[in-house]
């Protein structure tokens, strides 16, 4: 089930207002596969809140950090598999604790 923050919601002129940013930045950012916000039928990108926030952290670590655009992505993409590695153990905990449970019984 979606969450509201996966909901998209936002056309790229609002989120470039948002975030301080060009559109054609935003653009860009999708080229290189750093963001992929949803499309409407009439292929009008839709940005969520999740996509907003995964902005603002490529913003900060430019901005605030120092750190360039491949460097961004770098981290970003390596966020993504920590976050989907510890998915993974979780669901395999999860199923220890329930493997044990049933052995228990």
């Amino acid at each position: 089930m979606m969450g509201q923050e996966a909901e998209p919601c936002y056309v790229i002129s609002v989120v470039a207002r948002m975030l301080g940013m060009h559109a054609q930045t935003l653009r860009y950012y999708e080229r290189m596969g750093l963001i992929v916000p949803s499309r409407t039928r009439g292929n009008i990108r839709l940005y969520s809140e999740e996509d907003v926030a995964r902005l603002r952290q490529i913003k900060r670590l430019m901005d605030d950090l120092g750190v360039n655009l491949a460097g961004a992505e770098v981290i970003l993409r390596m966020r993504d598999r920590i976050e989907d590695l510890e998915r993974q153990i979780r669901l395999r905990d999860e199923e220890i604790a329930r493997l044990r449970s049933a052995l228990a019984k």
